[in-house]
């Protein structure tokens, strides 16, 4: 049975996604490569290095000192965050929904814990998790398990009781790969992607979240 809800928090709790594309496109941008919103899918739910790994291997641009493009991309988000932030479609609902049932909740983030502090601000949540772990900690980000395992570990509980809510495949594979059941919440112009399929629901919004697809979880 699950006892836990672990939610991922960009693109789930908050519509950062648009915010993580503009500063990924801005700071890149500075040393010479041209990314795309398109380009800008291809990574998301990694983590802020991961990203900044993946298109140093595929494309040549004039370099940086360690850190400096990690640190413009986060701080470009947090901007824009605490400037122009907004809640998901659904996001109150899903967690009034599982807060009903007596479920414990907790956020398990591939941000750095600096963007996870305006993003709690920002919506008014702090204090609303037992458990706040960010991949910044591992060694791995999603997606590997390693988040979603240590996070189960710091609540006390089996991964096998916790359901995660994601958006990305990669948080996807991380949850599933961690064994636990798993709501994704696709952007939409990934809706329709088969890979998804993996998933124990494909919802598309939080709004969608009741009795029908609890029952599902639980079956």
């Amino acid at each position: 049975m699950i006892s836990v809800v672990i939610f991922d928090m960009d693109g789930v709790l908050i519509d950062s996604e648009p915010f993580w594309q503009e500063s990924e496109i801005e700071a890149f941008g500075l040393l010479g490569l041209a990314l795309t919103r398109e380009m800008c899918m291809q990574t998301m739910g990694l983590r802020v290095d991961e990203v900044v790994e993946y298109w140093r291997r595929r494309h040549a641009f004039d370099g940086a000192p360690a850190g400096t493009l990690e640190d413009a991309i986060i701080g470009g988000v947090v901007e824009r965050i605490l400037s122009k932030g907004e809640a998901k479609e659904g996001a109150a609902h899903a967690l009034e929904f599982f807060r009903a049932k007596g479920l414990r909740v907790a956020l398990a983030s591939s941000s750095a814990y600096r963007l996870i502090g305006a993003v709690t601000e920002r919506l008014g949540l702090s204090g609303e998790f037992e458990v706040v772990y960010s991949a910044e900690e591992e060694e791995y980000g999603k997606p590997h398990p390693g988040v979603y395992l240590t996070t189960a570990r710091r609540l006390g509980v089996a991964p096998t009781e916790c359901l995660a809510i994601e958006d990305s495949f990669n948080g996807v594979l991380a949850a599933k790969a961690a064994r636990m059941k798993c709501v994704a919440v696709p952007e939409p112009a990934q809706r329709r992607e088969p890979r998804f399929v993996i998933a124990d629901a494909v919802l598309d919004s939080l709004a969608d979240l009741g009795e029908g697809v609890w029952r599902q979880l639980n079956a």
